[in-house]
This record gives structure tokens, sequence and C-alpha cells, in this order.
């Protein structure tokens, strides 16, 4: 009696001979524009869209013209799909670890750098001795702008980037002992909003308003967001556009953009899963920043102290 050897088709026990050629052709690449094969970490990729490859310089420039057309949309489609990812998680409070609410609601410590909840300060003010104390460090407050001003750029040279925000605002100002520097306030603050309204000795610019905002929003700023939309909206005209920028700002909890998403429902703009995943969302995020003491804060009508 004979037996026969089987080979193991699962784990190509006995099939070996072709995985080096498999892989060799894996790292082979053709020309984009003479069609000669290379090795791909050799070749001359595109620099713009990162998808196309050439086997020297030459063939990049002779192809420029042919890709050129190729080349915009997919890097517009690589932009698009940056820009229109959810916003990423919102700070928590370093006390209460509740979702931080907005920016009117919170405050900023120049003695520790920490963004801390209305909710957490007003405890901490109502509690014994601690009316003039940082509710995170423990830390007096300051009486002047320049022993805050002297604290923040302490927080800047650490690199804390809240630190930047508050120093922009007394430059764009021109406080606490600071000649007010427009050079430095454009670079450090609300450099979309600038271009856009043309405020500052800037000369109306919506193209660079359009680029600074799309910056912010991709790191989650949904002010930037919403500017986005509405430009979209009323001065570009493309209602769709605008639309998936409102629905990611309310789905991140702004109130302004569910409004809009809502009335963008009712004329047939927004279909009826994206406003009941919308709205879903935004209860959702509402509730991740709710707590009593906020509410106790915002019923003693607290004004957020921020120490910049």
């Amino acid at each position: 009696m004979t037996s026969s050897k089987n080979e193991c088709t699962s784990c190509e026990q006995y099939n070996t001979e072709g995985i080096e050629s498999v892989s060799i052709l894996d790292e082979m690449s053709a020309c984009a524009s003479c069609g000669k094969e290379g090795n791909s970490d050799d070749m001359n990729i595109c620099n713009k869209c990162k998808e196309v490859k050439y086997c020297n310089a030459a063939c990049k420039k002779k192809h420029r013209s042919k890709h050129k057309k190729a080349c915009e949309k997919r890097v517009a489609e690589l932009h698009d799909e940056k820009l229109f990812k959810d916003h990423p998680p919102r700070e928590e409070c370093p006390i209460c670890f509740l979702v931080l609410p907005r920016t009117e609601m919170i405050s900023f410590n120049s003695c520790c750098g920490m963004k801390i909840c209305d909710g957490c300060v007003y405890a901490m003010e109502m509690s014994e001795g601690g009316k003039d104390l940082c509710a995170f460090c423990r830390t007096p407050r300051t009486t002047t702008l320049e022993e805050n001003l002297k604290r923040t750029r302490k927080l800047i040279d650490n690199g804390n980037a809240d630190a930047f925000y508050m120093l922009a605002g007394l430059y764009l100002r021109g406080v606490a002992g600071l000649s007010r520097d427009m050079d430095k306030a454009h670079e450090l603050h609300h450099l979309g909003n600038s271009h856009a309204s043309g405020r500052h000795d800037l000369e109306v610019d919506m193209k660079k308003a359009m680029y600074y905002w799309e910056l912010a929003a991709m790191m989650g700023d949904l002010d930037a967001r919403y500017n986005l939309g509405r430009e979209e909206y009323r001065t570009n005209n493309n209602h769709r556009r605008a639309m998936k920028h409102f629905l990611l700002a309310a789905r991140a909890g702004d109130k302004r953009s569910l409004d809009i998403i809502k009335e963008g429902f009712m004329k047939g703009v927004v279909t009826k899963d994206e406003y009941a995943n919308t709205l879903r969302a935004y209860h959702e995020r509402q509730k991740e920043m709710k707590s009593d003491m906020r509410d106790k804060a915002a019923a003693a009508q607290r004004h957020p102290w921020n120490q910049i």
C-alpha cells in the first residue's frame, strides 16, 4: 500500500517557492510617465498627492501637465477627508473630570496653566478660605496684570498652548505693560476672524480666513467650524458642504449649529437620519458637561474669573 504526501494548503508548509518573488513584485512600481518599472522606495513620488511615482525627476516634470488635474482632485479629496473627520474628544476639567463646557464657562489660571470649569471654581469660592485661591493648585490669585504676565510667560516657556492664546489677548488690548503689537497678536490669536472682518489693520482676505478656520476646526475648535459652515452657505452657496460643517459642530455640542441643522431638516437639505443622529449626539455631549455644581454656578450668575 502506497501513501501520498498531501501539501497543507492552509499554512503553505510546502509551497514556499513564490513567496520571495511575490514580495519583490509588491515592492515594484511603474513610472507614471514612461512605464518603466523600478523599486518603489527608489522612485520619485508626487509631492502633492503622494500617489504617483516616477523613475526620475525628468519623467516627473514631463508628466506634470497630464497629472495636474487628477493630482489636484486627489489633494482636495485628501484635504476633505481630514477636514470632515469627527471632532476630537473635548478636554476634561482636571478636578471633576467632566467634559469642559464652552469657553465662557471656563477659567484659565496662570499659576498652574489649567483650565477649570465654573462649577469647580464656584465650589472653591464657596469653601472656607478658598475665595482667593486657585481651585486646582491652591495658589493665591494675583493682584496685578503684570504679575499674571510673568506667570504666563513662564507657562509659555514650558510649552503651554493656552498661555499663548491668553498672551495674544494681552497684545491685542495692549495691557499689562505690553505695547500694542499686532504682528504678535496675529501670529497667536484669531487669525481667521481678523482676515474675515478686516480688523486689526488687515485687509479682508476670505481665502486666508478659511485657511486658518480650517486649521482650527481640524483641531476641534467649534467656533471655527461654525464659521466655515456659515461662509460656505452664505458666500460660496455650497449648502451641502455647509451642512457637513454644521453637522460636525452640532454633534460636538454647538447649539447654533444644531438650530441650523433643524432648519435644514425642515427644508429638506438634511435627511431625517442625519438630524436624528445629530440631535442624539448633541444631547449626549450636553449630558457629559452637566453637573449640579455647574448649574449652581450658572444660577448664581457667576462670571468666569480668568487670571489673564
